[in-house]
């Protein structure tokens, strides 16, 4: 994600090295290069104007303190101007109406609406505990209402019925009073999309809006869209007063243009982000942290969120004390931390997030093809019995033959599984016993995971 833009401003900062403070010559110079990094991730030109102008009126004369070398100054100029245009800090939802608290979803046809209702009632129900209700007021798209209804009950929120007989705005007033009735929280209203703008659908959703009075209206917008993603929230927010917009696809725009964009130009903020197809996949907008993730620093504190929401601590907490008792490590074990890697998104997600020394030191890593290899190592534990996977040790060759069989693989890669785990066990054991220094030492165990993870 925001991997070209990422790339060129770590040249710029490179440029700068060795030298003793920060002039009008090398800023210049670095700002040409910053101006066409913006561009070419397409960045509106308005925006890349204001932010260059900031970023120079800061930048020129500052002092290089301390340890700091002017491309490191420099960055912290550029983090501070690119937290600012994506909105300065984080915006959260609005709840401060008396219940429901009505959510408007508006956007383009193919932007991911429905999917991000789906994502924001599990969200909602699980971060807030809130008790959520969704409907469809899309009359138009053949499946838009079934559709809704499978991510609805996927997110464990609750649905209300309509059909694509029925006027939006008798399906909107209908829903607002079972919500009121039955004492839900939350109704998020999923409306019709379009291919394009046009003004029989503004028509549409401005009497809906006018008549159900949103506590927000989030606009869906696809971030792939670049230029075109904020002319069409410009559009929108004319049409309507819109509180916040949900950028979805953040995962395929290696650019960055529209979440660069889109606030300064609609002047509203980016409450969410939007990444792949599971409703697993949304998270809160803050601009400091996505800054820090366009400069290759990195965004350890979201991946700290994810692992304190995903990871089962129950779980976490018998592994730690098995270890620490002496117990051993054994296949349902290593499993299991496998099961919690995806959880939080798995490989490809982690990397996302680390800082760019560790994410170009395990760039060799291709994502997809390693959680294909974790999918088959997956296959290849299930192939066994419990016993096997309590004491690796019984399984010999009649034994790798009939799991190799059951996962569909050559014995080759159970061997490979085998001796891979039995490393990580030796490992484990070296932990166990408290040694830190021991753990490091045996850290050169993990080259041999190279075998497991193709890439690593």
């Amino acid at each position: 994600m925001l991997d070209n833009l990422t790339n060129r401003l770590a040249k710029v900062v490179k440029t700068l090295r060795g030298q003793a403070r920060l002039t009008e010559d090398n800023i210049s110079e670095m700002l040409r290069e910053v101006r066409m990094a913006l561009l070419e991730a397409d960045v509106a030109l308005p925006v890349v104007k204001e932010f260059t102008t900031r970023v120079r009126e800061k930048a020129v004369g500052q002092e290089v303190v301390g340890s700091l070398t002017p491309g490191q100054a420099l960055v912290g100029v550029v983090h501070q101007e690119l937290t600012a245009i994506m909105g300065g800090s984080q915006s959260a939802l609005s709840f401060a109406t008396q219940p429901p608290a009505i959510i408007l979803m508006a956007g383009l046809q193919g932007a991911g609406k429905t999917t991000t209702v789906g994502k924001l009632a599990k969200f909602l129900r699980e971060k807030h505990k809130k008790k959520v209700l969704t409907v469809s007021c899309d009359v138009y798209r053949p499946a838009a209402i079934a559709q809704l209804q499978t991510v609805t009950q996927q997110a464990g929120a609750e649905f209300f019925p309509s059909e694509a007989t029925q006027k939006p705005l008798d399906i909107a007033a209908a829903a607002i009073d079972h919500a009121r009735r039955h004492y839900f929280d939350v109704l998020l209203v999923d409306t019709a999309g379009r291919l394009t703008v046009d003004e029989a659908m503004m028509a549409e959703i401005k009497a809906l809006h006018a008549a159900i009075t949103p506590i927000e209206t989030l606009f869906v917008v696809d971030a792939m869209l670049g230029q075109d993603a904020v002319n069409t929230a410009r559009a929108f927010n004319e049409a309507l007063p819109l509180t916040g917009i949900v950028l979805t696809k953040l995962d395929g725009d290696s650019r960055g243009g529209a979440a660069l964009s889109v606030r300064h130009v609609t002047g509203k903020p980016i409450k969410f982000t939007g990444v792949g197809e599971k409703l697993t996949g949304l998270d809160e907008f803050h601009p400091e942290r996505m800054a820090s993730r366009i400069l290759g620093m990195g965004d350890i504190l979201s991946l700290v969120e994810e692992a304190r929401n995903m990871v089962d601590e129950e779980k976490a907490k018998e592994f730690a004390d098995k270890l620490k008792k002496g117990k051993g490590f054994d296949l349902n074990d290593f499993k299991e931390q496998m099961s919690q890697m995806r959880k939080m998104g798995g490989i490809s997600s982690l990397l996302d997030k680390m800082p760019a020394q560790f994410s170009q030191a395990a760039s060799q890593i291709q994502g997809d093809a390693a959680e294909k290899s974790m999918r088959r190592v997956e296959g290849i534990i299930n192939s066994m019995t419990p016993a096997e996977r309590a004491n690796p040790e019984l399984i010999k060759a009649s034994r790798k033959r009939r799991i190799a069989t059951g996962a569909g693989v050559q014995v080759q890669e159970v061997n490979r599984l085998l001796n891979q785990f039995e490393q990580m066990q030796k490992m484990m054991k070296q932990f166990s016993k408290g040694g830190m220094g021991k753990l490091m030492r045996g850290m050169g165990a993990m080259r041999g995971m190279k075998g497991m993870f193709p890439g690593m």
